[in-house]
């Protein structure tokens, strides 16, 4: 059973939201809060395994809130940031902060939940050319991962360019003619060397080095 914390400070978001992620046979909501400053309270009281987190909010917003998680916790949960425009600047920040993704709240109800599914199972919700537009608005910044780009090998880096695209291991071993299973290897030591500990934030990572341009790759 997937655990999941809704916060919003939209009582009828987090209605709808509760509605149908408690119609799964695999999910279940197990706390709600209205603002990001109730997040670490109600993280340490339901232990959700995925938070769905409004990225803007009165009092804390998602990304101050993501934040706290990333830094105080071993093991924080997965944090899916919501949002209303896809060109919220506050989204590349809670990104930036350790959200594993995010979706808009006109995303198709099966897309949410597919969405919760893909965030607990540790993959990535990469979304290649939202991310880049939100690159293109946003000056580089020399975040330890950002500075740790510089220590990867150039097979590394190669493999870094090809997740900022969207491509999959499978993929990324046809592209570089290379045994999945070396892909991996190359993927697992990227994350290490960043220090972070999943693709969305190499990703970030990758553009706040100026490793990749939001207008270099289709």
């Amino acid at each position: 059973m997937i655990r999941i914390a809704l916060v919003d400070d939209e009582a009828l978001i987090r209605a709808g939201l509760a509605a149908l992620i408690n119609a799964e046979d695999d999910m279940e909501v197990v706390g709600q809060a209205e603002d990001g400053a109730d997040v670490p309270d109600l993280t340490r009281r339901t232990r959700p395994d995925v938070i769905l987190m409004d990225v803007r909010m009165p009092a804390l917003d998602g990304i101050q809130a993501t934040h706290t998680l990333t830094q105080t916790l071993d093991h924080p949960p997965r944090v899916i940031v919501v949002t209303t425009f896809d060109n919220d600047d506050h989204v590349w920040g809670a990104l930036r902060a350790g959200a594993t993704g995010f979706l808009l709240k006109r995303t198709p109800p099966e897309d949410i939940l597919a969405a919760i599914r893909i965030a607990h199972r540790g993959q990535t919700l990469l979304f290649p050319t939202a991310l880049r537009a939100l690159a293109a608005t946003q000056p580089a910044a020399p975040t330890p991962a950002a500075r740790a780009v510089a220590t990867l090998t150039e097979r590394e880096a190669q493999t870094l360019t090809l997740m900022a695209q969207g491509h999959t291991n499978a993929e990324i071993a046809t592209h570089l003619h290379l045994g999945l299973q070396t892909v991996k290897t190359h993927v697992s030591n990227t994350l290490a060397k960043l220090g972070v500990r999943d693709r969305t934030q190499a990703v970030i990572a990758a553009y706040d080095s100026g490793l990749i341009h939001p207008g270099t790759h289709p």
